[in-house]
């Protein structure tokens, strides 16, 4: 498979400031972030809450300005000139976490699945209509003359994400990024939507961003994995072996804060080896060093990904088993 979006060490940095203080830090929403994606591919980035992951997915579509890196789609860096932007937001889709927040509550669900087909030309109203029609038939929302005359609020919170997911289809997209698709679904909803979204991806050969703190479900819709810790990658590779023979602190301990659906697990103490510290905020070297069991004094100089085997790396001084 060829390379379809190739992103070079990007940066984006930002200056926060506390509340009646003259003091201030820099947060490095995403320090030096590298990796590939290709065609037909499914790329996870994967980390907790506030590692970056959003900040990614928004630096790609232009949404926000990067303070340096390269985004590279099908062999053309994407500056801010308009023929580029129209072209990286016209194959490169957003599903976002909250349906009801990424959605117009005042537009019908018709208008809300044509939008984007409005705003890049595409075809007349006949033929946007027809689209909209074979999109909603695509995840599975019917009848679809009758859905396109819904409001939002008529629809329950899965069907609503089955909507923001046919939006992004209208266009045809080469890649979707995926920020937290199923997290503010019912458990039960959750395995039907990462059903529907494996099936299209696989029919139309469309490569995923995948942006998730669930590596649960990572695993079952996942082929390659990122795993970020505030804004760094600290382990990549298949996704198979990074969660199978995790090489990484970090990556261990998001394994072991996994519930397992075992009985016997009730009776069992689940250690996470993770030390909780204080502050994390204000490292030198390793940033993971502050909450790192295996940390050694070598980890006062910031570790580079290190090849593991074959395409599977990670950040860290320490061989882990």
């Amino acid at each position: 498979m060829s390379e379809i979006l190739k992103i070079e060490h990007l940066k984006k940095y930002y200056v926060k400031k506390k509340m009646f203080s003259s003091k201030s830090s820099i947060v490095k929403a995403a320090d030096d972030v590298t990796f590939s994606i290709k065609k037909g591919e499914v790329f996870v980035l994967a980390g907790e809450s506030g590692s970056g992951k959003t900040t990614i997915a928004k630096l790609i579509l232009k949404s926000i300005q990067a303070d340096s890196g390269k985004i590279i789609f099908e062999d053309q860096e994407i500056d801010n000139q308009k023929k580029n932007l129209e072209k990286i937001r016209m194959n490169c889709q957003m599903i976002h976490q909250d349906p009801y927040d990424s959605i117009n509550p005042r537009m019908k669900i018709g208008d809300i699945v044509s939008e984007p087909l409005e705003i890049h030309n595409a075809g007349n109203k006949q033929q946007r209509m027809k689209r909209v029609i074979e999109v909603l038939q695509e995840v599975k929302l019917e009848p679809a003359e009758e859905i396109i005359k819904k409001y939002p609020h008529m629809l329950s919170g899965g069907q609503r994400q089955r909507v923001v997911l046919a939006r992004a289809l209208a266009l045809k997209p080469k890649i979707i990024l995926a920020d937290e698709p199923v997290s503010m679904l019912d458990v039960s909803i959750r395995a039907e939507m990462l059903e529907l979204m494996k099936e299209l991806q696989t029919k139309y050969n469309i490569s995923f961003i995948y942006i998730t703190h669930d590596l649960a479900t990572a695993k079952y819709f996942g082929q390659r994995i990122a795993i970020l810790y505030l804004g760094k990658i600290v382990e990549t590779g298949p996704i198979n072996q990074v969660l199978e023979n995790p090489k990484h602190p970090y990556t261990q301990a998001l394994i072991d804060a996994i519930s397992e659906p075992d009985p016997e697990n009730l009776h069992k103490e689940k250690r996470i080896r993770i030390k909780e510290a204080q502050e994390t905020g204000n490292f030198k070297g390793c940033r993971f060093k502050a909450r790192c069991l295996y940390a050694i004094e070598k980890c006062s100089v910031e570790p580079e990904l290190q090849k593991v085997n074959q395409e599977h790396y990670s950040a860290c001084y320490v061989k882990l088993d």
